[in-house]
C-alpha cells in the first residue's frame, strides 16, 4: 500500500517543483550574464529535473572549459622550460604565479611605507600646531614608485575616459549617419580612412597637440592620461559609430512613420523610438570599442612610456632580470583577464538595457 502511494504524483509537490524550476529559467539569464551559466544545470538538479539531461549542460557549460584550461597549463608548463630565451626558460605557471605573489606583496610594502610617511607628517604637524606655529604645517604626498597595482588601475581610469568621450562623440554622430543619408554620405569617407590608421601612427600627433595646447597640465589630468586617453577615443570610436549607424537605418520605418503621425519633436522620437530600437546594435558597437581600446591603450602606454601596464612591460622587458620574464606574463595574464571582465560588463549593462523576449 506504501509503496502505490509513493507511486501516485502529488499534485502539490508537482506544482512545487514546477514554480521552482520556472523561477531557475527566468534566472538563467542573469547567470549567463555574469558568467555563472554552469550554476543553471546544478540548481534545476537540484529541483527534481532530468539528472541526466543536466549533467550533459553541466558537461558542456563547466566541466569541458575546465579540461581545456587544465590542459593549457598542462601543455604550457611541460613545453615552457623547452623554450631558452635572452632571459632563461619560459617561465611556468608555477613562476608566474610566484611572480604575482611577489607583486602583490611589493604592493601591499609599498603601501605600509606611504602609511608610515603620512603618520609621520601627522605626528610632526600635531607638534607644530601645539607649538603655535600652524603657519609652518605641510602636507606632502607620497611619491614612492607606483606598484603593480597602481598601474593596473592607472590604466583602467585611462581607458574608461578614453571609452565615455569615444561613446560621446561615436553615438550622436551614428545617429545623425543613420537618420541622414546626406549626413552618412559626408562622414562615410571619412571614417572609412580614419578607421584603420594604427595607434602608433596617431600617438606622435597625440602628443604634440596636447603638449601645444594643455600647457597647464593639472595634477588630476596629467598630459600622460589625456595623451593615452586621447588615442584610445582615436582608434576605439569607429565600432561604435559604425554600428549605431547600422542600427539606426535599420529601425523599421513604420515606426519611424509613427512618430512623424503623431509629430513628435526630433529629440522625442530619437529618444522615444530610435534609440531603444537601435540599442541592441549599440551595445554590440560599444563592446567592440571597449576591447579595441583595451589593446590600443597596452601599446600607447608602452610606446610612449605612460604610466600604466604598458609601461611596467616595457619596464620588465628592460630590466632583463631573471624574474622579468615572469612578470611579463603575469601582465599579460592580467590583460587578459581584465579585457574579459570588461567585456562581462558591457553584456550585463547590454541585457540591463535592451529587451529580450526571456525578460
Amino acid at each position: 500500500m506504501t509503496t502505490l502511494d509513493s507511486a501516485v504524483p502529488d499534485p502539490a509537490r508537482e506544482e512545487r517543483r514546477a514554480q521552482r524550476l520556472a523561477r531557475i529559467n527566468k534566472a538563467a539569464t542573469y547567470f549567463d550574464v555574469v558568467g555563472l551559466g554552469f550554476m543553471v544545470p546544478l540548481l534545476r538538479m537540484a529541483a527534481g529535473d532530468s539528472p541526466r539531461q543536466q549533467a550533459a549542460a553541466l558537461w558542456r557549460t563547466l566541466l569541458v572549459p575546465l579540461i581545456g584550461i587544465g590542459l593549457f597549463i598542462a601543455a604550457w608548463g611541460a613545453l615552457a622550460p623547452q623554450v631558452q630565451t635572452s632571459l632563461g626558460a619560459i617561465p611556468g605557471p608555477a613562476a608566474v604565479m610566484e611572480q604575482a605573489g611577489v607583486l602583490y606583496d611589493d604592493h601591499v610594502a609599498e603601501r605600509g611605507k606611504a602609511d608610515a610617511f603620512m603618520e609621520r607628517q601627522r605626528v610632526r604637524n600635531d607638534a607644530l600646531v601645539e607649538q603655535g606655529l600652524e603657519e609652518r604645517v605641510k602636507w606632502r604626498s607620497y611619491t614612492g614608485k607606483p606598484t603593480y597595482l597602481d598601474q593596473i588601475l592607472t590604466s583602467l581610469v585611462t581607458v574608461a575616459l578614453g571609452f565615455v568621450v569615444a561613446t560621446l562623440i561615436a553615438v550622436p554622430l551614428g545617429i545623425m549617419c543613420g537618420l541622414s543619408p546626406l549626413v552618412n554620405g559626408a562622414l562615410n569617407p571619412l571614417i572609412q580612412i580614419f578607421k584603420p590608421v594604427s595607434p602608433l601612427a596617431w600617438l606622435p600627433i597625440v602628443t604634440m597637440v596636447v603638449s601645444a595646447l594643455y600647457v597647464n597640465a593639472s595634477d588630476a589630468l596629467p598630459k600622460s592620461l589625456v595623451i593615452s586617453a586621447l588615442t584610445v577615443t582615436l582608434c576605439s570610436l569607429w565600432p561604435t559609430l559604425i554600428n549605431t549607424a547600422l542600427g539606426v537605418s535599420s529601425i523599421d520605418r513604420d515606426l519611424m512613420n509613427v512618430g512623424k503621425v503623431l509629430q513628435l519633436p526630433r529629440l522625442t522620437t530619437i529618444r522615444k523610438v530610435v534609440l531603444p530600437s537601435a540599442m541592441p546594435l549599440i551595445f554590440t558597437g560599444l563592446r567592440l570599442s571597449l576591447g579595441v581600446g583595451w589593446m590600443v591603450l597596452i601599446a600607447a602606454e608602452m610606446l610612449a612610456q605612460n604610466p600604466g601596464l604598458g609601461k611596467f612591460v616595457w619596464d620588465e622587458f628592460q630590466n632583463g632580470s631573471s624574474d622579468s620574464l615572469a612578470r611579463i606574463m603575469v601582465a599579460v595574464l592580467t590583460i587578459g583577464l581584465i579585457g574579459f571582465l570588461l567585456d562581462r560588463v558591457m553584456y550585463a549593462l547590454q541585457a540591463a538595457f535592451t529587451y529580450s523576449t526571456q525578460r
